[in-house]
């Protein structure tokens, strides 16, 4: 356990000064900066998930609406 520990300190320490120093650069707290980032990702995962759904949706009824004769005499 105090391996995971010493894991998670390292990437608090190197990984999270990332967000430090755009905060520094914008002028805002650190943990604003990295909770939106977070909230960021939700909505872009989602917003690819809710595409594909929509992409999903128009090709069905499209494949329904507009269908492939294999004859003229299909009428």
């Amino acid at each position: 356990m105090k391996f995971f520990y010493k894991i998670l300190l390292y990437f608090q320490k190197r990984g999270f000064y990332v967000c430090q120093r755009i905060a520094d650069r914008i002028g805002l707290r650190a943990k604003v900066v990295r909770t939106s980032f977070i909230y960021l990702t939700f909505v872009t995962v989602g917003f690819g998930f809710a595409l594909y759904l929509f992409l999903a949706f128009w090709i069905r009824i499209k494949d329904m609406l507009y269908t492939k004769r294999t004859s003229v005499f299909d009428l």
